[in-house]
């Protein structure tokens, strides 16, 4: 029994001494306790960022869905359109862009608008659509730009104020704050700034993706609006887009009045 003294001292003091260190080293902080140290403001702020991160969330779907290339540039529509105006059935080619409603068809419709007024004015009337058609799909990107660059400056608004709580405990104490006060206090703050990137970062992302992919449909939509309206350049220009005969009024089209010159013709003798 005396042998067992020894190493039964010895498992005692190791336990005592793993007991100590466990009781004397502070347990990690977790989640949780982090998005919470920061107080109210800093929970505010988080909840914030929350809901940018949800807006942006949103904003990816919606232009998953809608920078489908089978919503905006349908399966043969431009060749559907191509032949029957080669045919010159006018009617078949607007029946077959209003049968498949995207943003190709759009164009489409808005050259055939302009037919009878020939080449030129087809083709401006699709460039005009084209502008409008690639300014509404990016109308709803924009707004990944927007969540990208006010997520940063929103965890921002959290670090400067938490810095600014630190700094004022060492100020109440006089000093008396030690090191490690300070160092709680900025990493803190410093969970704000973090959450604003971790939003920032994949919607700036998103948001150059999408600007991508919208540049990438719209050139192809160009592509085939030139494409299936090339027969407009063949047919003869029914009329023209004249200006106002008129512009200055009824009175403008009347010719000018020349008064006789020359001796006025003599009486008849009596």
């Amino acid at each position: 029994m005396d042998g067992w003294n020894p190493i039964a001292n010895s498992f005692l003091s190791a336990t005592t001494a793993g007991l100590l260190a466990q009781t004397e080293t502070p347990e990690a902080a977790g989640m949780f306790d982090i998005i919470l140290s920061g107080g109210i403001i800093g929970l505010l702020i988080l909840l914030v960022l929350f809901a940018l991160s949800i807006a942006a969330a949103y904003l990816v779907f919606d232009q998953t869905m809608t920078l489908r290339k089978s919503d905006v540039l349908p399966e043969g529509v431009s060749d559907t359109v191509r032949q029957a105006l080669l045919n010159a059935r006018v009617n078949e080619a607007d029946t077959a862009c209003r049968r498949e409603p995207s943003v190709l068809s759009v164009v489409l419709l808005s050259g055939l608008s302009e037919l009878e007024f020939g080449w030129r004015e087809v083709e401006k009337a699709v460039e005009d659509s084209l502008a409008e058609q690639s300014a509404r799909l990016m109308r709803r990107i924009e707004y990944l730009s927007v969540i990208g660059n006010i997520a940063p400056m929103v965890g921002l608004l959290g670090t400067v104020t938490g810095m600014i709580f630190a700094f004022q405990q060492v100020a109440t104490t006089r000093g008396a704050a030690g090191a490690g006060d300070l160092a709680e206090g900025i990493y803190q703050a410093l969970v704000t700034t973090v959450g604003g990137l971790i939003v920032a970062i994949p919607s700036l992302a998103a948001y150059a993706i999408c600007r991508n992919r919208v540049d990438s449909l719209i050139a192809q939509v160009a592509y085939q609006a030139q494409h299936a309206l090339t027969p407009i350049k063949r047919r003869p220009t029914a009329r023209t887009r004249t200006p106002n005969p008129n512009p200055a009024g009824p009175s403008a089209s009347r010719p000018p009045h020349n008064p006789p010159t020359g001796n006025p013709p003599a009486p008849p003798k009596s």
